[in-house]
C-alpha cells in the first residue's frame, strides 16, 4: 500500500509540476516574479500532496527565526524535498544549485528565470567569483540566499561534508546566517518509497556577521549537525 501511495504522489508531484509550468510560462518568459510565483505554487501544491497521498506532514519550527528580507540561510540537506521547501516559507528565495540541474527539462528553464544561483562545480575558482557575483546580485534585491553547506545530499548517517562556498558568502555578504536543521531524509529518502510521518524543518537562531572563516565554519557545522542529529533521534 505503502509502495502504491507514494507512485501516486510521483505522479501529483510531477503532474502538477508540468501543469504549473505550461499555466505560468507565458509570464515566466518576461518575469522573474512570475518564475518564482509558479516556484511557490508548486512546492505548496507537492507539500499538501504528500501529507494528503503519502501521511507525510511537514512541520517548520522555530518560526521566530526565519529571516525577513536580505539574509543568507544556510540547511541540511538529506533529500529532495529540501529543495522544495524553500519556496513554502520565503517570498522569493535565491537557492544556490549545481549546473547540472540546468538540464532537467522545465525545471531547469526555471530555475534560470527565477534568479537561482547556479555554480558549475568543475571550474573551482571561477565558479566561486560567479557564485558571489550573483549572490550580491539577488540579495541587493531584497532576497534570501539559501545555500546547502554540503554541495549535495546526504545519506543519513553519513560524516559531514561543508565546503567553503557558505563561508565565502557569509563574508562577502556581510549577513547574519540562519542554520537549518531537518530530518527529512527519514520520510524522502531517494527514490520513490515516500514513509508516513512528520517531516521537521527547524529553523536555528541566526549566527551573527564577522565571525572568522575557522569560527564560522565550527559554529554552522556544529549547531547544524547537532539539531539534524537531535530530531532524528525525535523521529526514531
Amino acid at each position: 500500500m505503502n509502495f502504491i501511495r507514494s507512485l501516486i504522489f510521483v505522479v501529483w508531484q510531477y503532474g502538477s509540476m508540468a501543469a504549473i509550468a505550461i499555466g505560468f510560462a507565458p509570464f515566466a518568459l518576461f518575469s522573474e516574479r512570475a518564475a518564482i510565483a509558479a516556484a511557490r505554487v508548486w512546492a505548496r501544491g507537492a507539500v499538501w500532496g504528500l501529507a494528503a497521498i503519502c501521511g507525510v506532514r511537514v512541520e517548520f519550527r522555530g518560526a521566530e527565526n526565519i529571516p525577513k528580507g536580505r539574509a543568507l540561510v544556510a540547511s541540511k540537506h538529506l533529500s529532495m524535498l529540501d529543495t522544495i521547501l524553500p519556496f513554502a516559507v520565503f517570498r522569493d528565495p535565491a537557492i544556490v544549485l549545481k549546473k547540472e540541474l540546468l538540464s532537467f527539462p522545465v525545471f531547469g528553464w526555471y530555475c534560470q528565470r527565477a534568479g537561482m544561483i547556479v555554480v558549475d562545480r568543475s571550474a573551482h575558482a571561477i565558479a566561486l567569483r560567479g557564485m558571489l557575483r550573483d549572490a550580491r546580485v539577488q540579495s541587493a534585491k531584497g532576497r534570501v540566499v539559501f545555500i546547502f553547506p554540503e554541495g549535495t545530499r546526504q545519506e543519513i548517517g553519513a560524516p559531514p561534508t561543508y565546503k567553503p562556498g557558505v563561508a565565502a558568502l557569509y563574508r562577502d555578504l556581510g549577513l547574519p546566517c540562519t542554520p537549518v536543521a531537518m530530518n527529512t531524509g527519514l520520510f524522502w529518502p531517494e527514490g520513490i518509497i515516500r514513509r508516513p510521518g512528520v517531516a521537521v524543518v527547524e529553523f536555528l537562531p541566526a549566527i551573527p556577521p564577522g565571525l572568522s572563516r575557522e569560527a564560522f565554519m565550527t559554529e554552522l557545522e556544529r549547531v547544524i549537525e547537532g539539531a539534524s542529529n537531535r530530531l532524528l533521534d525525535e523521529a526514531r
